[in-house]
C-alpha cells in the first residue's frame, strides 16, 4: 500500500463523491485524478482508463499495487484496510451491517444506476427522449426510490444523526450524493424530510463538506 492513494474521480459522479466522503472520514489522503465524463465523448473511454477500468467508469482507486473498481468495494475495501483510521464506515453488528448495507444498496443498486449518464444518454440516443424527458425520468425513479427509503429510514428505531445510528457509514456516504442528484434534478425534498434531516447532519461535517462537487479540482469555475 502506498503513502499517498490514486483517486479516478469526476466533480458529478454520484459514485466518486461517495468514494471521496469515505476517503475523508477515514482521514485518508489522496491524489485526485479528474476524469472527465463528457470532453471529447468522454475520457473514461480512453484506451489507457479502459485498460484500467474495462467498464469505462469513475471511480477507480490505486492503493499500491492494488486497483480497486466500483465504488461500494472500494469503501469497503478502505474500512477494512484501514481499520484503526478514522470512522468506521460498517458498524461492529451482523444486524446494524446488514441495515446499512440495505440502504446503501436500495441507493446504489435501486435508484442511482437508472439516472447515470449513460442511461440518460441510451434514452436520448435510441428512444429520441428529449431533455426534458430525461429529467422527468430521472425524478420518477429517484421519487420511487426515495419513498420507499423515507420510509425505511422514518419508520425504524434505529435511525439516529445518521442512517444507522449517530456514527456516519457506508448509508451516509451513498445517501448524500443522491440527494445531490435529487436537488439536481428538481425532486421536491420537502417530501423526504427524514432524508433531508440526515442530509443536513452529515453536510455539517467537514469530510462531507469537502467532497462536495462544487470544490472538487476539475468543477467548472
Amino acid at each position: 500500500m502506498s503513502d499517498l492513494i490514486r483517486l479516478y474521480s469526476y466533480w458529478r459522479s454520484s459514485a466518486a463523491y461517495r468514494v471521496r466522503i469515505a476517503l475523508n472520514l477515514k482521514g485518508l489522503r489522496y491524489e485526485y485524478l479528474g476524469v472527465h465524463l463528457l470532453e471529447g465523448g468522454g475520457q473514461q473511454h480512453a484506451p489507457g482508463y479502459h485498460k484500467l477500468n474495462p467498464q469505462d467508469m469513475v471511480p477507480t482507486l490505486i492503493d499500491g499495487e492494488r486497483v480497486v473498481r466500483q465504488s461500494m468495494a472500494i469503501i469497503e475495501y478502505l474500512d477494512e484496510t484501514y481499520h484503526e483510521q478514522g470512522h468506521r464506515l460498517m458498524p461492529p453488528s451482523a444486524r446494524e451491517r446488514a441495515r446499512v448495507r440495505a440502504i446503501a444498496q436500495t441507493i446504489a443498486c435501486d435508484i442511482h444506476p437508472l439516472n447515470v449518464l449513460r442511461v440518460l444518454d441510451h434514452l436520448e440516443r435510441e428512444h429520441f427522449a428529449t431533455p426534458a424527458q430525461k429529467e422527468a425520468w430521472v425524478r420518477h425513479w429517484i421519487d420511487e426510490g426515495f419513498s420507499a427509503l423515507e420510509s425505511l429510514l422514518d419508520e425504524n428505531p434505529s435511525t439516529g444523526s445518521f442512517c444507522e445510528g449517530d456514527e456516519p457509514t457506508l448509508a451516509d456516504c451513498c445517501l448524500v450524493p443522491q440527494v445531490y442528484n435529487a436537488r439536481r434534478f428538481g425532486v421536491d425534498m420537502t417530501r423526504y424530510p427524514t432524508i433531508a434531516r440526515i442530509e443536513a447532519h452529515c453536510l455539517a461535517m467537514p469530510e462531507f463538506d469537502s467532497a462536495r462537487p462544487e470544490v472538487q479540482p476539475d468543477a467548472p469555475r
